[in-house]
């Protein structure tokens, strides 16, 4: 098969190209930044669950592999840690109306006070789901980039695409600051960046960008012990010793981003026991990929030299999207897992 450019070495592009390169497609990928997962990926809080919460659109479609793919990905890539820590959610509304989905289950105080035993005070009533995972999202998108490179694959960093070639009605590939990279198709998954690249194409995709502001914070290792998510708090333990909190939506771009940063660590220190070490490391906020009706992933030309792969929730569904974005494109096939994925008709 002649070559494929991969557009974004966030989650979404370095599993592309590891699973083309694993099936000896040949295979560039090119990262505006100096290494993987330097954009929103990097940024990501990276909890992934295989049930429950709100999937929108073809999503919902890729929710059952989500699991096994992961599982698929520790036996191929040497080094990758996956947290299986499961999740515990409550908001301030009662729970007793709720009805947890298959996979998870209503837990009551005595028993999330032994799931998290250094919570002060935990709820009356939580959903618990046991299989829900953690990664480091960062070390994921670098083990994929590193198995797609001894595969045989070319990775840039420093190299910014800011346009697609088009000759004669059709896409041969993209023009970067490093120059011109030829394709027979142009893989585009640098997420927000998506629809300016797609100007002269008119595939009127619509992906808005979502802020999101994630506080790290150092902590004796283990004081969280699952993937908490409350009113006031969502936590998790991305590595010994290291948290992430995750701001509520526009908590981040207040006046004193910092002082944002600073109270969800005084949240944190009430909250559990021990916790009097915790200190703030950094505050970041990034703009979330959102496409307006879910996941948007195929070609977004009929000659099939242009394909889109875009979405939130990207470290869920990164390693099913590349695995089933490789088979497309390796073997020329639709997969039908990705029917409700599709770019809008252009």
């Amino acid at each position: 098969m002649p070559g494929v450019v991969v557009v974004g070495a966030g989650i979404v592009g370095s599993s592309v190209a590891y699973h083309l390169a694993r099936r000896g497609v040949s295979v560039t990928l090119l990262e505006q930044g100096s290494a993987p997962a330097t954009g929103v990926t990097g940024d990501s809080f990276a909890w992934v669950g295989g049930s429950g919460g709100d999937w929108p659109g073809g999503a919902q479609d890729l929710r059952e592999y989500v699991l096994a793919d992961y599982r698929r990905l520790e036996a191929e890539l040497p080094h990758l840690t996956v947290r299986r820590t499961g999740s515990l959610s409550w908001t301030d509304a009662p729970a007793s109306g709720s009805r947890p989905v298959p996979g998870q289950f209503c837990v009551g105080r005595g028993e999330i006070a032994a799931l998290e035993p250094n919570l002060r005070n935990p709820p009356g009533r939580a959903i618990h789901t046991p299989s829900d995972t953690g990664v480091d999202p960062r070390a994921l998108t670098r083990a994929l980039v590193a198995a797609a490179d001894a595969h045989g694959a070319t990775v840039r960093y420093k190299t910014t695409v800011t346009s697609l070639q088009v000759v004669g009605g059709r896409v041969g590939g993209v023009v970067s600051t490093a120059g011109l990279h030829t394709a027979e198709t142009v893989v585009l998954t640098a997420g927000t960046n998506v629809p300016e690249l797609c100007e002269p194409l008119a595939a009127n995709l619509a992906v808005a960008a979502s802020p999101a502001t994630l506080v790290r914070v150092t902590a004796p290792p283990g004081l969280v012990k699952t993937i908490l998510a409350g009113p006031e708090l969502e936590v998790r333990e991305v590595r010994d010793g290291d948290l992430l909190l995750a701001l509520a939506h526009g908590e981040g771009s207040a006046a004193s981003p910092e002082q944002a940063a600073r109270d969800a660590l005084q949240r944190l220190k009430a909250a559990f026991r021990g916790s009097d070490q915790c200190s703030l490391v950094g505050y970041r906020t990034s703009r979330r990929p959102m496409p307006a009706h879910g996941p948007v992933i195929g070609y977004a030309t009929d000659d099939r030299s242009v394909y889109l792969a875009v979405m939130h929730s990207a470290i869920t569904l990164g390693p099913t999207v590349g695995r089933l974005v490789a088979d497309e494109l390796a073997t020329g096939r639709q997969a039908p897992e990705l029917r409700r994925c599709r770019p809008p008709a252009h």
